[in-house]
């Protein structure tokens, strides 16, 4: 039986603004899932070699097609109709959690400004606390809003005690976790040299899942996957077509290309 984590200290934490219902998708109302999800957002990373290629902003606020990263994957959860979010920025991008209520106040978020050591530090505290099923991104996961979308309204359809991971053909990552499914989208593999799909930065985790004791010494995300995968817990895949992990000039250009190209559509 997994055991929960234990609490965390509350002063890390900056409340969030009440709660609202966030509209939905032009020309219509918010996406409905029943029961609500929370999300999650991890934007902790340390954004090296995106200031190597010139940005001197964090992370989070690099633009792509004139829209920061972290503002477009916000505005994602809120056509999915997420309406209560959990979002992780590192020390050195706490001008992030002002930026985001001056140019968002209608979002209902809980930030925690806390520099971690890995991609599985920053997933362990935005998903701690909760009920249910956790919708979680990374910021730097740039897709389309339709694509996100239909994404979430997929995996909502997967068993609920299942992890779901957003995967897709578009190899946009120096070092990609391939990913193998069978003919029901139930992934089969995790790792290896090569393959047809990658994860895209985009899960959707019970509670249960959320809730685990890894073994001691788990690093990156990753690793975290893998031993669910290993250790024969149920996890999906849904195929995402144009997902760019945003980590270089050339993954900000490719995302603008994408994005250009979605607007004249």
């Amino acid at each position: 039986m997994a055991r929960r984590r234990g609490e965390r200290d509350p002063d890390t934490l900056l409340p969030g603004r009440p709660g609202h219902l966030l509209p939905g998708r032009a020309g219509g109302g918010p996406v409905t899932l029943a029961p609500a999800l929370t999300g999650g957002i991890i934007a902790a990373g340390d954004g090296s070699r995106l200031r190597r290629a010139g940005w001197t902003v964090p992370k989070p606020l690099v633009p792509v097609a004139g829209v920061p990263l972290i503002e477009a994957v916000i505005r994602n959860f809120r056509a999915a109709g997420v309406t209560s979010l959990r979002i992780i920025v590192n020390e050195r991008a706490r001008a992030c959690v002002e930026w985001v209520r001056a140019r968002l106040p209608e979002v209902d978020a809980e930030f925690i400004v806390k520099t971690t050591a890995s991609s599985y530090e920053s997933f362990l505290e935005v998903t701690r606390g909760g009920t249910g099923r956790m919708l979680v991104s990374t910021v730097d996961a740039w897709c389309r809003e339709a694509d996100f979308v239909r994404f979430v309204e997929a995996a909502a359809q997967r068993p609920p005690d299942a992890t779901v991971l957003a995967v897709t053909p578009l190899v946009a990552d120096e070092r990609p976790l391939w990913v193998r499914v069978d003919a029901t989208g139930r992934v089969t593999e995790l790792g290896g040299g090569a393959g047809e799909l990658v994860t895209a930065g985009m899960y959707l985790v019970p509670e249960r899942v959320r809730t685990m004791d890894a073994p001691p010494g788990m690093g990156r995300l990753r690793e975290f996957l893998t031993w669910l995968s290993r250790s024969g817990e149920p996890l999906y895949g849904e195929v995402i077509q144009t997902v760019v992990d945003v980590d270089r000039g050339d993954d900000v250009a490719l995302a603008e290309a994408l994005a250009l190209g979605a607007r004249s559509s």
